[in-house]
């Protein structure tokens, strides 16, 4: 993007939250529709002047250097100032080295948790600071200690490395509560897109090797399953920011070579034998998501095992809505209602 176009981009994303909501309607153009879903104005208005400044998809094409870049100028349009009480960056252990984490206290601590965060980026893309303002929101506004984890990134690191990493980390957290302003029964795991993949994963995996159970699992419109091309994969796969492109070319980089079958449950957990005695869940998917329909049918998946839930279901609004609260509208209604949710959840 040329620094101009930038300049453009930024001064319309900053300026659509003081737009009236009938102006944004109108600017954004013809109202869209589809399997009965009212997309958002305020989010319509957004993918239009990314489409406009060639920016409208994730990723583009298969360079992964150009887009972690991507994602960063991405992410950099809809930071805005959130105070939290402290931030700080250090390392745990790893079993491939140390991980890289960082650890946000809010200024008024409400539910005496703390919540180990997984980004989202497609297990390829993404990092501390593509998510640090959904964090920050998130430990402000539910007002939680998120410890949120750099984890091994594909292509570089083949599954299932980056689950790896994250187990490390939340066990990490529980063995370290008392650091965290916790106690190693009030450890929550969660994370969007790939980051939900990984917290149901690590939840599983806690479950299934006898360690503590996370207090909760916050799943961001997850993604829990490479087997299955449902629906929501076709009806959403352009012109959505998440497309058919980036999910093929997600999944290139972080399952082939790697030895670990798209079945497994380390990367679809979906797919597990027994979903019984996992930890409850918040769980949100998007209308206009392309993994709307593989997040539904785990919540459901989820509940018929016994598992207790809380689904959102969030039908005006696309992938990646949680980073989006900076424009104002229906994404920050939808993250606001979702960290009061997460609050009270980590309340009990």
């Amino acid at each position: 993007m040329s620094p101009l176009r930038d300049l453009a981009l930024r001064v319309s994303t900053a300026a659509t939250p003081h737009i009236p909501i009938p102006v944004r309607r109108a600017m954004a153009g013809r109202q869209v529709i589809i399997d009965g879903n009212i997309l958002d104005p305020s989010t319509q208005l957004l993918l239009r002047g990314l489409e406009l400044m060639g920016e409208a998809d994730m990723t583009r094409g298969e360079d992964v250097a150009e887009n972690r870049a991507g994602i960063r100028k991405q992410s950099a349009l809809l930071q805005f100032s959130t105070p939290v009480g402290q931030v700080r960056n250090f390392s745990i252990p790893g079993p491939a080295g140390p991980i890289p984490v960082r650890h946000y206290r809010p200024v008024v601590e409400n539910t005496g948790a703390v919540l180990v965060f997984f980004h989202g980026g497609g297990w390829v893309i993404g990092d501390l600071d593509t998510h640090d303002q959904a964090v920050r929101q998130t430990c402000r506004d539910a007002g939680v200690s998120v410890l949120s984890v750099d984890y091994r990134l594909a292509p570089e690191h083949k599954a299932p490395a980056g689950a790896e990493d994250c187990l490390a980390a939340y066990l990490w957290a529980v063995e370290h509560a008392g650091e965290l302003g916790a106690t190693p029964d009030r450890v929550a795991v969660g994370g969007d897109s790939a980051g939900g993949n990984l917290a149901a994963v690590v939840s599983q995996q806690a479950r299934d090797t006898g360690a503590q159970l996370p207090l909760l699992q916050f799943l961001i419109y997850p993604a829990v399953d490479f087997t299955v091309r449902r629906p929501s994969r076709d009806l959403f796969a352009e012109g959505f920011f998440l497309t058919k492109a980036a999910m093929d070319m997600f999944e290139g980089h972080y399952l082939d070579g790697s030895e670990v079958d798209k079945a497994d449950p380390r990367v679809s957990p979906i797919l597990a034998d027994n979903l019984a005695g996992l930890p409850p869940a918040l769980i949100t998917t998007a209308g206009f998501d392309p993994l709307r329909d593989e997040g539904n049918e785990y919540a459901e998946k989820l509940r018929a095992a016994g598992v207790p839930v809380d689904l959102r279901v969030k039908g005006p609004l696309i992938h990646g809505f949680y980073n989006m609260a900076r424009l104002g509208g229906a994404p920050s209604a939808a993250v606001n209602e979702l960290t009061s949710a997460l609050r009270a959840h980590l309340s009990r």
